[in-house]
């Protein structure tokens, strides 16, 4: 699995929202009434040119299991950039049962991993902001919390829905 920019422009978004319909047909949901928000707002995103945010998809395959809203910025706390995701969303198979909670896992797990990577590179950032869908998401990230000289954390902790790193 890796991450990749999601835009309107060479048509990966239009793909995605394809692909997530197709997959929401499937298991009988209306995909005009299905997550109308979230592509609501991300719509407008998608059309953007990506610098220092954009949508970025983690694509296994052809296909996405996971997309998220990517933003490098200063924020008042640190004194280098930090990257942040947000607006973590999951395919259609995951919201309706069809894929194991097992894989839900490595899907959450893999998008994270290619933050920290946009991070050391194409989005340089020394810390990292990762929204989680939810607080008992926190359970896939406990094992970053032990620390160890193996880590790219230098610090790393969940506060809420969040799960925050600073690189070494």
């Amino acid at each position: 699995m890796h991450l990749q920019p999601i835009s309107e422009a060479d048509k990966s978004w239009k793909t995605i929202k394809a692909q997530w319909k197709k997959e929401a047909e499937t298991a009988g949901e209306d995909f005009s009434t299905y997550a109308l928000g979230t592509f609501a707002a991300l719509d407008p995103v998608a059309l953007e040119e990506a610098k220092k945010s954009g949508l970025y998809g983690l694509y296994d395959g052809d296909s996405v299991p996971a997309f998220c809203q990517v933003h490098r910025l200063l924020m008042k706390r640190y004194q280098t950039p930090v990257l942040r995701a947000r607006l973590v969303t999951v395919s259609p198979n995951f919201d309706f049962g069809i894929v194991d909670a097992g894989e839900y896992a490595k899907v959450l797990v893999a998008l994270f991993s290619g933050v920290v990577w946009l991070s050391r590179d194409a989005l340089a950032a020394d810390h990292v902001h990762f929204q989680m869908r939810s607080p008992s998401d926190s359970q896939f990230f406990a094992a970053l919390q032990v620390k160890s000289p193996l880590s790219p954390f230098s610090q790393f902790y969940v506060k809420g829905s969040w799960a925050i790193g600073s690189l070494r």
